[in-house]
């Protein structure tokens, strides 16, 4: 490959699968782009994305095989999985073994995992993270259309006049999607865009409507519509007539559980002329748009809620036309490439059934398999409960960090501490997730691989391969294929390329299909090697009568259910699986934020993203606050009956009374007692089996340890003792955000134990024992080492000009002077907190902007400062600094 030519490729993060240039610039390094020829994004990336040539460093990367802490050839390590799994199916049968995986995979490697798994081990005993996030959009597909098919395309949202955002914060969780509904906004002012959140965020401040429903009541709120829809005479029969199926339940079902807007306005909270414009502007525009993502799908009800958003699409005929359809908004960038090889453990590979005989028989054939999986496998939770009862015996882990993501997070390391046999496929080498694994396997990460990914509107994309194997790293479906060649499989598993598995893949797709399954991409079953490496971005279905693919489907009914029909659903209202109590009186509600990813083993590398949100979090309406006495920026306990967490207070009247929202990002390698999912309930949909991330009962209270403190080092430190502790990536230093119970007693001691390094010259210092304050600083070479402030309340100096001290080779005299008073000697030195991460803008930065230059606009924000002019993520929080500057 030519260095100095990008190579094009895919981003690893969210479902929008948005095009990348990737120009390598040595081995550990590359100039990232967003591919303005790749349709989904146009030339766009979000801050994650921009940011992933700063991801690349193998300093933490796993690059040779493990057995426990020694490290071994990949003979040894290979021989030693496929060993621990034969003993144990010999002697527990194919049921005690497991495999678990993710939407970080890709297709190919997805493809051979479940071959394995299903057609050669003969359990259905895979599943996969996506499980924690798209299941129920899976199920709900699956109930109404027959087939788990996204009818739509991302042009819709351009040729919409009324978009619909259901459970999700597009602003930060898609960004790029979401500055294309945005730009449509600008170009077509008549656009309305309604979002459907408990809590109002990034995404509403750009909305025309805000329904701040009840959590929970997205069920009712859509039945509310149908009902609607019915009365005032909107519904197309026609359509319905032809194509649907299950009418006369469903709109009875509307009817007896939402009569009327007041009654529906009741149930959900929100104000009844609020909902009554929502349901006007919906009945009125036919090009409407409803797109949802994890608040609708995470949830006991989720399936539920899918089905109540396809119903209205339904039964009014707003379903793959131009600019009018349902739009589910993926979570990872192969959550639908999983789906579509079986990913799950309750299907199978092209779409077909696992409980249907006649399709278990044509796999069996079309794979040749010895040992087909007769019926489901065990679901995400259900899997590692059945760990830790002793039912699986042994799991293989792959690209993903069930330690910190599964609900319940605690009962999971126990599951995995009791397991026999842990074998884990991973890229970074110090995961939550890496203490529990007997075996750990070095997997080539992204930039290193082959092959194709899928994203939410069916397109299929290709990601590239640009930069070399790192020390023995391996693909993933190379490892598979070679623990399936030593179980005794390697006629089934001899492969050339990722081309070879793709093309497989392909054919089973059209095999025995003749139009019953919509999924099917024979149309690329004969794809050279020449032609899959040039494969350009492509929607399926892919066949003989659509060789380009397929933009939109369903708009003339051709649904793959029985009899060619859709299937409306009665959906009775549920309340929550476990409501708020006296002793758990809160609702609590999990996500994301902006410029993080999952657990941050990617995104924790770079930077420039740890620096708008650096810290756990529980945001809390001001009433609740001050019911518990928490203040804004204090630290608060939460807990529930599963576990408990800290996190730093956001005090918002944002967020619902009775309700409190915490990311999901942070592990312990991060963040001591900050995980989330410790606290998350292991309820799950009973369709779906996606759990329950939005409604825990919880107890918040202030938490008020002894002392709290920063360190900011320029090297990364132990530091042991501290009850709250979290580690932020910064260019050229660590920063650490510290509290703890008890302090030590001499803090020049405790301090030296930590900071003091070769070549420190000198040591300044600061101690006020009567007011529990204590300040020191570490130089060395004329170069600030380090520098740690300690105090008895939570309120301590400014880390941003602190920070910016590294940048310097030499401190100057004023800066020496200044640095323990913890304050610039000159004023405007502090750029405060990063609000633009693509360019590093600070708050205070743009405050001062705002104030001194009269800025009205983010217009001008962007001409003067460049903020907001990259992926755009920001611009609510600067329309909200311009409102706030000059009132």
């Amino acid at each position: 490959m030519n260095a100095t030519s990008p190579i094009r490729t895919t981003c690893p993060y969210c479902g929008v699968g948005c095009g990348v240039l990737a120009t390598p610039t040595g081995p550990e390094s590359a100039l990232i782009q967003g591919d303005p020829e790749h349709p989904a994004n146009a030339g766009r990336l979000c801050s994650k994305g921009s940011a992933l040539g700063e991801t690349l460093s193998l300093a933490t990367r796993l690059l040779h095989p493990r057995i426990g802490p020694r490290r071994v050839g990949w003979d040894e390590a290979l021989d030693k999985v496929a060993g621990e799994f034969r003993r144990v199916i010999d002697t527990h049968g194919p049921g005690a073994v497991a495999f678990y995986v993710s939407g970080q995979l890709l297709t190919e490697d997805y493809y051979l995992a479940n071959k394995l798994m299903k057609g050669y081990i003969g359990s259905a005993n895979i599943d996969t993270n996506s499980r924690l996030c798209m299941s129920s959009t899976v199920a709900g597909q699956k109930r109404a259309f027959g087939e788990d098919v996204v009818p739509g395309c991302y042009e819709d949202l351009e040729q919409a006049d009324l978009i619909v955002l259901v459970g999700s914060n597009a602003a930060w969780c898609h960004p790029v999607l979401f500055q294309r509904i945005v730009k449509a906004k600008q170009d077509r002012p008549g656009l309305k865009l309604v979002t459907i959140d408990p809590r109002r965020t990034a995404t509403s401040e750009s909305a025309d409507l805000h329904l701040a429903i009840r959590p929970g009541s997205d069920v009712m709120l859509f039945n509310g519509l149908l009902n609607y829809l019915r009365q005032h005479d909107r519904l197309d029969f026609g359509f319905m007539e032809r194509h649907l199926v299950g009418l006369s339940q469903a709109l009875d079902m509307a009817r007896d559980s939402a009569p009327s807007v007041p009654a529906v306005a009741l149930a959900c909270g929100v104000p009844e002329t609020d909902l009554a414009r929502f349901y006007q502007w919906f009945a009125r525009t036919e090009r409407t748009v409803t797109a949802w993502s994890q608040g609708v799908n995470q949830s006991s009800s989720g399936t539920d809620k899918v089905n109540a958003i396809l119903n209205v699409h339904l039964a009014t005929g707003r379903i793959g036309k131009p600019g009018m359809g349902p739009l589910s908004l993926t979570g990872q960038p192969n959550a639908m490439g999983g789906r579509e090889v079986g990913g799950l453990a309750n299907q199978l590979a092209a779409h077909l059934d696992i409980e249907n005989p006649r399709h278990r028989a044509w796999v069996r054939e079309f794979w040749n398999a010895p040992r087909m999986a007769e019926q489901p496998g065990l679901k995400a939770v259900e899997l590692f409960q059945a760990i830790e009862q002793g039912r699986v015996k042994a799991v293989w882990i792959m690209a993903t960090n069930p330690v910190v993501s599964l609900p319940d997070a605690v009962a999971v390391r126990r599951a995995l501490a009791a397991c026999e046999f842990v074998a884990v496929s991973d890229c970074e080498a110090a995961t939550d997730l890496a203490a529990y694994a007997h075996v750990s396997l070095p997997a080539a990460a992204w930039g290193e691989k082959d092959g194709t990914v899928t994203n939410s509107e069916r397109r299929i994309s290709r990601q590239r391969a640009f930069l070399p194997l790192p020390g023995e790293a391996k693909p993933d479906g190379w490892i598979i294929a070679e623990v399936a060649r030593r179980m005794g499989y390697a006629e089934g598993f001899a492969y050339a390329s990722p081309r070879d598995i793709f093309v497989e893949h392909a054919r089973l797709s059209g095999f025995h299909n003749e139009g019953r399954r919509l999924f099917d991409i024979s149309g690329l079953a004969g794809l050279d090697a020449a032609a899959y490496d040039a494969l350009p971005p492509t929607q399926w279905p892919v066949n003989a009568a659509h060789p380009q693919g397929t933009a939109r489907l369903f708009a003339a009914g051709g649904f793959p259910g029985p009899e060619g029909k859709a299937r409306l659903l009665p959906l009775p209202p549920k309340p929550p699986a476990h409501p708020p109590d006296p002793d758990y009186p809160l609702v609590l509600n999990t996500g994301r934020i902006r410029d993080q990813w999952h657990t941050m083993t990617r995104t924790g590398k770079a930077a420039r993203l740890g620096h708008h949100l650096p810290e756990p979090y529980a945001e809390l309406h001001p009433d609740d606050a001050a019911r518990l006495e928490v203040a804004d920026g204090a630290l608060v306990r939460l807990a529930s009956r599963h576990g408990t967490a800290l996190a730093r207070a956001r005090v918002t009247p944002d967020q619902q009374t009775g309700s409190v929202f915490m990311p999901m990002h942070w592990s312990d390698t991060q963040s001591r007692r900050g995980g989330v999912n410790a606290l998350v309930n292991p309820v799950v949909d009973p369709v779906s089996g996606e759990p329950e991330s939005k409604h825990t009962p919880v107890r918040v209270e202030a938490y008020r340890p002894a002392w709290h403190g920063f360190l900011l080092s320029r090297e990364a430190v132990e530091i042991p003792g501290p009850d709250y502790r979290v580690a932020v990536r910064g260019a050229g230093y660590w920063r650490y955000e510290l509290a703890g119970e008890t302090a030590p007693d001499d803090w020049r001691s405790w301090a030296g134990s930590i900071l003091m390094q070769e070549g420190a010259a000198d040591w300044l210092e600061f101690a006020d024992a009567r007011a529990g304050r204590y300040r020191c600083a570490v130089l060395g070479g004329g170069r600030l080492r380090a520098c740690l402030f300690v105090g008895a309340e939570s309120i301590l100096p400014s880390r941003d000009w602190l920070a910016g001290l590294f940048a310097q080779e030499a401190l100057p005299e004023r800066d020496r002077a200044a640095l323990l008073a913890g304050r610039p000697a000159v004023a405007g030195s502090d750029p405060g907190r990063t609000v633009c991460a693509c360019f590093g803008v600070g708050v205070n930065v743009l405050r001062s902007a705002i104030q001194s230059q009269g800025f009205t606009t983010v217009e001008q924000i962007g001409a003067a400062l460049k903020a907001g002019t990259g992926c755009g993520s920001c611009l609510p929080e600067l329309n909200r600094l311009l409102r706030g500057t000059r009132s």
